[in-house]
C-alpha cells in the first residue's frame, strides 16, 4: 500500500512541475541528438544506432518512472570545392517517458540535420551547426485517478465522478538548434564543446485549452552547454573530464565528472571505461544542492559501446525512495567504424 501512495504522490509532484521538467539522461553522450542537435553525425563511421534506457526507483514504485530513447544518424562527406573536407548528417530519434501508476507519458519523434565544416586539411577540427524539429504527444490514463465524489462511503472509490476532465492527450511541435566545436588533436588528445537551445518557441503543454478555461502553460526554453576532453596518460590510459550545464526557467542542472579510459591492447581502440560524476540541481524553491553521486562503467569493442550507470540519490527525496537509485543502460553501434580522426564524444 505504501508503494501505491508514494507512486501517486510522486506522480502529482511530477505533474505540478512539468513546466520546469525536461527529458534528461545521466549518460547524456549516449543520447547525442537529445543533448545537442549539432552532435548529429559526430562520430567516426558512416552511421550510428544508439539506444538508452533509464529506470528509476523500481524497488519503491509499483510502476517505476522510466525513460527510453532510440536514435539513428548517418554522415555523408561532401565536396564544396573547399580546401577542407566537410560533411552533412541526418538523424531520426524517438523518445518515450512514463510516470508511475497514472501512466502519464510523453512520446516524441524528431528529425535532425547538421552541417560539419572542416577547419583543417587532416579532418581533425570541425565546427558544426545542427537543427532539429520534433512532434511530441502527451497523454494520461484517467482510469487510475480517484476523486472524493467517487467514494461509496464504505470501502472504495467506485462511483462515477462529476469532475469535468479535458481530453487525455494532446500534441505539440518542438524545435531546437545547436553548435559544436571538436578537435581531435593527436594521440587521443582531444577537446569538444557545444551549446544548444531547446524549445525555441516555448510550446503550450496544458491539457486544458485557453478556450476551456485553462491557462497558457508554456514549456520553458532550455539552454545547455557541454564540454569534454580526453587527456592521454601514457600509451594505454586516458582521463576524460566531462561537464554539462542546463538552464530551464528557474531550474538549473550541472552534471560533471571524470572518467578513466583503459585501452585493452595496443592494436585497437577496444577500451574499458570507469568513472564517477556528481549532479547538482536548483529550482525556484531551493538553491543549488547535491542531488546524486553517479558511478559509471563502460566497454568498447570495435564499433560497439556499452554503458551502465547508477545514480545514488543524496537529496532529501532519498528518505522517501528508501535509498533507491537510478539505473541507466546504453548501447551504441557505429556502422563502418573507421578510426578516431573525427572526435566522437562518449562516456
Amino acid at each position: 500500500m505504501h508503494k501505491f501512495i508514494f507512486s501517486i504522490l510522486f506522480s502529482i509532484c511530477t505533474l505540478s512541475f512539468l513546466q520546469g521538467q525536461d527529458k534528461h539522461f545521466t549518460q547524456y553522450y549516449a543520447a547525442p541528438m537529445i543533448t545537442n542537435p549539432a552532435l548529429t553525425g559526430q562520430f567516426s563511421g558512416k552511421y550510428r544506432v544508439a539506444g538508452i534506457y533509464r529506470d528509476q526507483w523500481r524497488g519503491v514504485l509499483e510502476k517505476p518512472y522510466s525513460s527510453f530513447a532510440a536514435m539513428l544518424d548517418v554522415r555523408f562527406d561532401i565536396d564544396l570545392n573547399s580546401q577542407y573536407k566537410d560533411a552533412v548528417a541526418f538523424g531520426l530519434l524517438f523518445f518515450n517517458d512514463k510516470v508511475g501508476d497514472i501512466n502519464f507519458s510523453t512520446n516524441q519523434m524528431g528529425l535532425s540535420a547538421a552541417f560539419h565544416k572542416g577547419l583543417d586539411y587532416d579532418r581533425k577540427q570541425f565546427l558544426t551547426i545542427g537543427v532539429q524539429g520534433a512532434l511530441a504527444q502527451r497523454n494520461v490514463n484517467y482510469e487510475n485517478f480517484s476523486f472524493n465524489d467517487q467514494f461509496n462511503g464504505i470501502d472504495g472509490y467506485e462511483l462515477p465522478t462529476g469532475e469535468s476532465l479535458p481530453e487525455n492527450n494532446f500534441s505539440f511541435s518542438d524545435f531546437a538548434v545547436g553548435v559544436n566545436y571538436s578537435n581531435a588533436i593527436k594521440n587521443r588528445l582531444s577537446v569538444n564543446a557545444g551549446a544548444a537551445l531547446h524549445h525555441i518557441f516555448r510550446p503550450t503543454i496544458s491539457f486544458y485549452s485557453v478556450e476551456d478555461g485553462g491557462i497558457l502553460d508554456r514549456l520553458y526554453s532550455k539552454y545547455s552547454f557541454n564540454v569534454g576532453m580526453e587527456l592521454p596518460l601514457g600509451d594505454r590510459y586516458s582521463i576524460l573530464p566531462r561537464a554539462i550545464y542546463s538552464l530551464q526557467g528557474p531550474h538549473q542542472v550541472v552534471n560533471a565528472g571524470l572518467n578513466f579510459r583503459i585501452l585493452l591492447n595496443n592494436y585497437s581502440n577496444n577500451s574499458l571505461y570507469l568513472g564517477s560524476w556528481i549532479r547538482l540541481l536548483q529550482d525556484e524553491q531551493v538553491s543549488m544542492y547535491t542531488d546524486a553521486l553517479v558511478f559509471m562503467a563502460g566497454i568498447q569493442m570495435g564499433g560497439v559501446l556499452f554503458g551502465l550507470s547508477y545514480d545514488a540519490s543524496l537529496s532529501d527525496l532519498s528518505t522517501f525512495n528508501q535509498g533507491q537509485g537510478v539505473f541507466e543502460f546504453s548501447i551504441i553501434y557505429l556502422g563502418e567504424y573507421e578510426n578516431e580522426s573525427i572526435l566522437c564524444p562518449k562516456f
